[in-house]
């Protein structure tokens, strides 16, 4: 059996059941569905995760711009942004449980159905008012059931891959996931997002969403064997906060490089569009900075694991550290100096790359040195911190550029970058 140091990058929350599959004696392995049913099972979660997460990210800038008319600073719509990874952060501790209480199948059609409903009610009320309270609900609850999708979503990959084949095929869709950051701006950016045209980017996002929830109807019912059950149950048992705490303490720098990955991967890229704006870019090519980090996470990855596969792990995670740090000095050249702001695609691309490759040799560390009940429990501190770092980006970002603009970001950011590193650092 692969191990998971062996496997390409993953995304937050689609670890921690990757790893349980990893723990037990042989691969997962669902007997009662046929090879045919396998390959429609995998294309149809591939394509619908494609669908929902482009659906996602195409939604999220532009509900940035329309705060931005009705009148919302940086920093109200920094904290706003922020609930949809608070619902992600509060549901990740409980998800397995949910996964036992509704079953593998059930549990995937409802994790995409409510973030469809949530994002429709959006809609519908920016047509008929103003309700931003409404909105941040509603977005609490598309995080939260976001979790629960990722989670279902890897271990089904996992289980429906071939034995031969599954390190690749998880793989490829870590790097599917990391394309969507780029689908979903770049389609908003074709689209507009002022007048009649944000109102056919919602409904563009709405349809994408729709169509993963059917798409989703077609992956096969699993049952579970006896051993999915006791390292689901194992799983739950340390998803209590008493025992995170504990692993948080034991694991320090798995909890510093999903942190310092979350912030700069995910959390940055719901406040790009904000930074620039703040720039004096377009509304287009703000978007389109998000493309520019999601394709840095999309091609970083890969190389990553490779590089860890050839050389000592902390001597490449402390690579990536420096260079996530090298880019956010950089940030002061492109304020003082406005012919400059080109390479600001650079720099998110480092920060999109760097913060993926940084979880990314944070689970091949782990695949080196832990096995059973100790993978799981570390990995889940890993997927809550990189969750915490994804929250803390666009709360603390928004702020700064609110307040302390023009140099407040660049000094928070060159800030958690050093400090990742040095945490990283340590032996």
């Amino acid at each position: 059996m692969p191990r998971m140091s062996n496997a390409p990058a993953q995304r937050p929350l689609d670890a921690l059941s990757a790893t349980t599959a990893a723990t037990r004696s042989a691969p997962p392995d669902d007997r009662n569905v046929s090879t045919r049913s396998r390959a429609i099972g995998l294309i149809a979660l591939f394509i619908s995760t494609a669908c929902e997460l482009s659906g996602l990210f195409l939604f999220a800038p532009l509900l940035q711009f329309t705060l931005r008319s009705l009148g919302f600073d940086s920093a109200e719509i920094g904290w706003f942004s922020a609930t949809q990874w608070l619902g992600m952060a509060l549901a990740a501790p409980f998800s397995v449980g949910w996964v036992r209480w509704l079953g593998a199948k059930p549990a995937l059609v409802a994790s995409s159905f409510l973030p469809w409903i949530a994002i429709l009610l959006i809609s519908l009320s920016i047509a008929r008012g103003h309700h931003p309270l409404l909105w941040a609900g509603l977005y609490l609850v598309a995080g939260a059931a976001a979790t629960l999708r990722w989670i279902v979503a890897e271990a089904t990959v996992a289980t429906l891959a071939p034995a031969a084949w599954r390190g690749r095929l998880v793989g490829l869709y870590a790097t599917l996931v990391g394309a969507t950051f780029v689908i979903g701006p770049t389609l908003l950016a074709a689209i507009g997002m002022e007048g009649e045209a944000a109102a056919r980017a919602r409904w563009v996002a709405l349809g994408l969403l729709g169509a993963g929830v059917v798409l989703t109807l077609f992956v096969p019912v699993m049952a579970p064997a006896q051993e999915d059950d006791r390292a689901v149950a194992q799983v739950g048992a340390v998803s209590a906060w008493s025992g995170l705490l504990g692993a948080f303490r034991s694991s320090p720098g798995v909890a510093v490089a999903g942190g310092i990955g979350g912030f700069f991967e995910a959390g940055l890229s719901s406040l790009l569009p904000l930074y620039g704006l703040a720039q004096g870019l377009s509304p287009t090519q703000s978007t389109l900075l998000v493309s520019a980090s999601g394709l840095g996470s999309a091609l970083m990855m890969l190389p990553a694991g490779l590089a860890a596969d050839r050389w000592p792990v902390r001597r490449v995670w402390l690579f990536c550290a420096r260079i996530n740090l090298l880019g956010c000095l950089l940030l002061p050249a492109l304020v003082m100096w406005p012919q400059l702001q080109l390479a600001s695609w650079g720099v998110v691309f480092v920060w999109g790359g760097a913060g993926g490759a940084l979880y990314t040799l944070a689970m091949v560390h782990i695949g080196h040195r832990l096995q059973g009940d100790a993978l799981v429990r570390t990995t889940s501190v890993l997927v809550l911190s990189y969750t915490l770092g994804s929250m803390c980006a666009p709360a603390l970002g928004g702020m700064a550029l609110q307040w302390a603009h023009p140099y407040g970001l660049p000094l928070l950011l060159t800030g958690v970058a050093l400090l990742g590193f040095r945490g990283l650092a340590r032996p």
